[in-house]
């Protein structure tokens, strides 16, 4: 007999939500049945928007709600290690959005909370669960491109309002934070924990890094640079460089149109995927995990790779020096 769908809540209204919604819809694993906001009115709206079907006035009442199993947290960065103590504390397993902190303490702090309680805990990088992104990872094992050499990757986007939270620097927003966190990731995938880092912004009117670039050096001599911004035109993509050839991603972080070029001297293959959901993957991930029936794909060692990766970039574009992990 197939396993019950776990029922979710979400706390927060925020805007990522819109992305996160569909997919847990149309999932058959998972079952929304509730959303916070931090006003009762505001809930109401929201719920009645995306038909779900219980509303909370607060983030505190939605943990009460003893049938809610497991949560999702689209909070501002600087929230996500209180509140996610909050909910494994209060029985509920945890997805929490991207980037969970680029502090490491409190990555351990979430983490033993979790363990104690025994719940579980993930960092929301939808595009990891993408069949592309597996795909991506297996070329490189495989040697598709001989001996890895580089990852070069860029995310940029066009905002200018200094009022938005994404840059605002008292919830620790900011390019890095934003859309870099994707780059670090991605390298971090292919190429392992990277050794020393070396980043430089430029800062915007809102304080926060409008621009970033970064470069890392990981184990047996493979680099990785990036370039993120929130002041430039729209940009992603993915470049993994080996000996022997390449694999180019357009689409690397949406998934919208899924395609690996695969290039060889002259040659390009092309490899090409059914659009998934990536988000509705995540959320699967996660329940399939709380019922036993698939391994957990990001939890602890992860999320403290990538902060300590951030923080490091961080601590190297305010102290414009390299720092060594």
């Amino acid at each position: 007999m197939a396993a019950s769908r776990v029922k979710w809540g979400i706390v927060s209204t925020a805007d990522i939500n819109r992305k996160v919604i569909p997919g847990a819809t149309e999932s058959p694993t998972v079952e929304l049945v509730a959303v916070a906001s931090r006003t009762q009115e505001r809930a109401d709206a929201y719920a009645a928007e995306w038909g779900i079907p219980r509303a909370h006035g607060s983030y505190e009442a939605l943990l009460a709600d003893p049938e809610i199993e497991a949560v999702y947290i689209s909070l501002p960065n600087t929230l996500h290690t209180e509140w996610s103590v909050r909910a494994v504390e209060a029985g509920k397993h945890v997805l929490c959005e991207k980037p969970f902190t680029r502090h490491p303490e409190q990555v351990a702090e979430a983490w033993d909370a979790a363990d104690r309680a025994g719940r579980l805990l993930s960092e929301a990088f939808m595009y990891r669960h993408n069949p592309q992104t597996k795909r991506a990872q297996e070329l490189v094992r495989s040697g598709a491109i001989g001996e890895l050499r580089l990852v070069r990757s860029t995310f940029s986007y066009g905002l200018y309002d200094e009022d938005n939270i994404r840059l605002r620097a008292d919830v620790e927003g900011g390019a890095l934070m934003d859309v870099g966190c994707y780059n670090v990731s991605w390298s971090r995938l292919i190429a392992g924990e990277p050794e020393r880092v070396w980043g430089e912004a430029w800062y915007g009117p809102s304080g926060t890094d409008w621009s970033f670039t970064g470069t890392m050096r990981f184990p047996n001599d493979v680099l990785a640079y990036f370039d993120c911004g929130t002041a430039m035109t729209n940009r992603d993509e993915v470049e993994i460089v080996g000996s022997e050839g390449s694999l180019f991603l357009d689409d690397p972080y949406h998934c919208v149109n899924p395609v690996i070029e695969v290039r060889r001297g002259d040659a390009v293959d092309r490899i090409e995927f059914a659009r998934e959901d990536s988000y509705r993957l995540e959320l699967e991930n996660v329940s399939d995990a709380i019922h036993g029936e698939a391994p957990l794909l990001l939890g602890r060692d992860d999320a403290m790779g990538q902060a300590r990766a951030l923080e490091a970039l961080h601590r190297s574009a305010t102290t414009h020096a390299p720092v060594t992990l």
